[in-house]
Formats: C-alpha cells, structure tokens, sequence
C-alpha cells in the first residue's frame, strides 16, 4: 500500500479553522502578555529537543509547544501598548490575505507564471499613487512605475544598482569599474544605505554623510558643498538619499532643495519613507513630501503602519527603463512569448531577487477593507495621539520634549540625568506593561516613542504616560 504523509484537506480544514480561532484568541487576550518577552537567552533553545522527530506528530502537539514554548519568547509587536522602535503592525484583512497567498503558492517572478499575481501588483501600486498623491509618473502606466519588495533596504539596494548603472551609462555592471563613484546621506539616515554601499562592494569611504541642521534635517547647502568638493577632487557623485521620517527623530530632510540639487549635478535622488510614508493617505501630511516629484526612486512601508504584515515594501521609479536594464537576465530557461513581446510586466526584473510571492494579496485586501476613508482615520489617529502626548509632555514639570512630531513618533525625557533614563526606560520594559526604546542625538539620551500599532487607542497613550510618571517618581 502507498504511504501518504501528506495533512489531508479535510485535517487542513480542521486544524486550520483552530488556527483561527486561536489566532482571534490571541488578539482578544493580547494585552494580558508582557510586552517584552522576559527569557533569557538560551531559554527557548534549551527546552527543545535535540533532534527532528522521526515520526509525524499530531497537530494539537504543535500548538501545545506553541503555548508553552514559544509563547514566553514573543515580543507582543501586535500589542497596543507597543511602542518601541517603529510598528511592524498587521490587521485582521492582511492575515487572511497572507493565508491566501500562502494557500495558493504562486511564485510570482513572471507575468507568465501567474499573470493575476503582476497585475494585481501593478493595479494596486497605481491605486496608491492617487490615493496619496504621489507623482503621477510613479505610475506603471506612465514613464514609471511601483513594484512591492520585501522591504526599503532591499529598495535602496536596487535604487543605489540603477544610480550606478546611470552614472555609468551601464559600464560597470560589464567591466565592474566603480572606483570614483561616491553616495551622500545624512548622519541621520538609516543604515540599510550603508549597508547596501557594502553590498555593492563601492566601500564606505565613499558614503559622506552630510550633516544635519537643528531638527536633525539634512542641510542641502552642506550637501551641495560635499558634492563641488568631490568633484574637485576627481570623485563622481551618483546617489543621494533623502528622508521623510529618520528613525530617532521622524525628521524631515528638505527634498524639494535636495532634489534640485540633485538634478542639477545629475545625482540619482532615492527618497526613503519607510516608516512615515503612510501619512501621505492624509492629504493635510503631504506637505512633507513636497519635492518627491523630481526623486528618481521613492520607497515606504505598509508592513510598518498601514495595517499590512511583514513583509511589504512600496518601491517606486520615475523611469522603469534604467531599474530594468540595470537588473534583467534572461536566460534560455526563462524566456517565453510573453514577455519576448514586451507585452507584459516581468518583476524579477525590478529587484535582486527573481522569485517573488504573491505579497499583492494582502495589501489588495487591507486597501479593501479599510477603503482610502478608514485608512485616513486611522493614520490620523495615530497623529492626533501622539500630538496630544508632546503636549502633556510640554506641561509636565518633569519631562522634556525634543521637537513637535511631524508625525507618530514622540521624543522625550526626564530632565535628570541619562542614566536616569536609561533606567526609566529599562524599568518601564521590565514591568510588561508598555515598551519603548531610545535613542541619542547631540550627544544626549531620549526615550522614543512611536505610536502605530494597529489597536491603540487613545487609553494605552494616557495609561502609558501615567506609568512613566508613576516609575519616574519612584
């Protein structure tokens, strides 16, 4: 008799409805986990066994180590009383349609190999564009175009490959020669840019980072200075970065000034709002991206604050001709009719990696189910909450505000020392009650916090902030 080790339909249907339900569960019970986890390293590992099972172990076992094991090593990120770093939320909507996407398995790295799996992409990247009045030539029906990466490092990689292949009118992907190219960001950019200088193997030594003013935003005339000084020097300047959102401050580098900048040395301008680019469903936030329209790549998030799971990125073009050419391979294996017409879309030609899944599913299902209206409400909430939290931080005797917050991240601490902080902050996580994290600019320890999590709502900010007041005192 044939062996069949395979879970049936029918023990998918069964385990998968109690999946749900526990899921549901968890969500409902969510606020009652400490929101950091408290094990110690090692404590996880310790507790499982040594080697894979021999035999198959029923599904009820699973989700009973679920419980016991892998529950008090979970950092509660879906908790409404997360506040640390920035959000990596999810919603109801954005789960089911990762569960369909997961069901049906398509991968995505040609228009061919699942046509709906591109074209719903490229709809949905175009729905966007309206819905938060970005350039119009984002549009994959114009000069442009959007495609979804897994997230913005991965999006400054590939903005950082066309920037180079530009500056080179496509040389050095033939000969390798990048030995005069030179990047600029600021001190206040994220590191995924670096990193990705490391990846292309240009070197650090030739990222200058270009200080910031006194709200932590690039100042254009330093960069342009930097930029005559390279040049004199026998340099090529190829790639600048802008911001709208840096990781410690939320800060807001001045694009429009940087972008004619940019074009005027003919420097590729990559705009990186990964966290903050969902406030751009807020028309009244849009002013904060004034100048996008002469960035020649632009990415932001959904798996950060647009109710969209891990991972999802948003990465734009103006020109969808450079990204292609820098990127496409086709080998014998992959050829077909479809795409040897021109006639279609092939994303494997818009990132580093070819195969790509069908990650469409769920932000289709999220722009659904909240429509442009409840996704604005939400945002807006967000705001409004962490506008009302630097105003009681203003008033209180205690604390300190570093800057009114363009967005949902507030900066703050006591007027004791850093090491009070530092404790504050420690003694705050270690209760499970709420979580934040920090950071230091001039030199000085703030306590950072961001507020994004799909479900909180305006009684975790003040029971949060009376927990800091209460600790702070003690």
């Amino acid at each position: 008799m044939e062996k069949n080790y395979h879970m049936t339909p029918g023990q998918f249907r069964e385990e998968g409805k109690k999946l749900i339900d526990w899921i549901a569960d968890y969500y409902e019970q969510v606020e009652n986990y400490p929101v950091l986890s408290t094990v110690q390293p090692g404590d996880i590992r310790k507790q499982l066994p040594p080697q894979a099972p021999e035999k198959g172990e029923p599904f009820d076992a699973m989700m009973s180590d679920v419980n016991k094991l892998i529950m008090p090593g979970i950092t509660h990120w879906q908790s409404p009383n997360f506040f640390a770093y920035f959000q990596s939320n999810t919603s109801g909507p954005s789960i089911l349609g990762e569960l369909l996407s997961a069901g049906l398995g398509v991968q995505g790295m040609l228009w061919a190999t699942s046509p709906a799996c591109t074209e719903l992409e490229s709809q949905v990247m175009d729905w966007l564009v309206d819905m938060m009045g970005l350039p119009a030539h984002f549009k994959t029906t114009a000069s442009g175009g959007g495609v979804i990466q897994d997230t913005a490092s991965n999006a400054a990689l590939a903005a950082l490959l066309a920037a180079r292949e530009r500056k080179t009118n496509f040389s050095s992907n033939l000969t390798g020669e990048s030995s005069r190219l030179v990047a600029y960001v600021s001190t206040q950019t994220h590191s995924s840019v670096e990193k990705g200088i490391k990846v292309m193997g240009i070197g650090t030594n030739r990222l200058r980072k270009i200080e910031v003013d006194e709200h932590f935003a690039m100042r254009p005339e330093a960069l342009e200075n930097q930029l005559k000084k390279d040049m004199k020097n026998g340099f090529i300047p190829f790639f600048v970065c802008g911001t709208v959102g840096t990781t410690s401050s939320n800060a807001v580098d001045p694009l429009r000034e940087i972008g004619e900048i940019c074009k005027k040395y003919d420097v590729w301008f990559h705009v990186d709002a990964a966290m903050s680019g969902t406030a751009a469903v807020c028309p009244e936030f849009r002013s904060h991206f004034d100048g996008l329209q002469l960035a020649d790549s632009y990415a932001f998030n959904p798996h950060k604050w647009m109710f969209t799971n891990f991972d999802c990125d948003c990465f734009y073009v103006a020109d969808k001709a450079i990204l292609i050419k820098t990127l496409s391979i086709l080998p014998e294996y992959l050829k077909n009719e479809a795409t040897e017409k021109g006639a279609v879309i092939d994303y494997r030609d818009w990132h580093v990696q070819l195969g790509r899944r069908f990650r469409a599913l769920k932000l289709w299902f999220v722009i659904r189910h909240y429509g442009a209206e409840g996704l604005r409400y939400h945002i807006g909430e967000h705001i409004r909450l962490a506008r009302e939290l630097a105003s009681w931080i203003k008033t209180s005797a205690d604390f300190e505000l570093l800057n009114e917050p363009p967005f949902n991240l507030v900066c703050f601490r006591h007027k004791a020392s850093d090491e009070f902080n530092k404790k504050l902050m420690d003694r705050l996580n270690k209760s499970g009650r709420i979580y934040l994290t920090h950071t230091v600019l001039n030199g000085t320890f703030w306590l950072r916090m961001s507020i994004g999590q799909t479900q909180t709502k305006q009684e975790h900010v003040a029971r949060a902030w009376e927990l800091i007041r209460e600790m702070a005192k003690q």
